[in-house]
């Protein structure tokens, strides 16, 4: 994909709203994200139906349809990048740190529960890193901030930010990296 055609959190948002979904672009990304790194594909469902969301919006209209399926896309050669070049969908730095903090919170929830969409059939072979990385995604995913010194608060933002980023390859390359498709189809 082309850095033109990449979704971004705000027009994911925008999209989120559109079919008033009731979840926050950061979430539906951690979702997506577990989901794909579970192990799982998609079939003939859409990513509505699969990630089991509610949409109050009837169908989604074209171009909302066209915005999802390009997450699909993005969010699995992201993770499949043999440069590392998977980023969770987030708000931008320019946003205030609980704002990015809470997200990085809510996509560990997505991710935890798309994970679990997948099904428990690799999730009982995963390796003993593996299994410690949920757990800690766990742990990041049921967090509350105290913010205190605004310096040392952004680094462990970082800090944290990057071991979820990592945590997501390295459990994509260990559930779907065995059982790839042959070929994604997204509707």
């Amino acid at each position: 994909m082309t850095p033109s055609e990449l979704i971004g959190y705000d027009e994911l948002d925008d999209a989120i709203a559109r079919l008033q979904l009731g979840v926050q672009a950061s979430e539906l990304h951690g979702s997506l994200c577990g989901f794909l790194a579970g192990g799982g594909h998609f079939g003939k469902q859409s990513l509505i139906e699969t990630l089991h969301l509610d949409a109050e919006a009837a169908t989604p209209s074209a171009p909302t349809q066209a915005v999802l399926d390009r997450l699909v896309k993005q969010s699995q050669a992201e993770l499949d990048d043999p440069e590392l070049g998977f980023e969770p969908l987030l708000p931008a730095d320019d946003r205030p740190l609980p704002e990015r903090a809470e997200s990085l919170v809510d996509w560990c929830r997505g991710f935890l529960g798309g994970f679990g969409l997948a099904g428990a059939e690799a999730h009982g072979q995963l390796s003993d890193e593996a299994q410690e990385i949920l757990r800690d995604l766990a742990t990041i995913a049921s967090s509350a901030f105290d913010f205190g010194d605004e310096g040392e608060d952004e680094d462990a933002l970082i800090e944290v930010h990057e071991f979820v980023r990592m945590g997501a390859m390295l459990l994509f390359a260990e559930c779907a990296g065995r059982n790839k498709p042959n070929s994604d189809t997204v509707h």
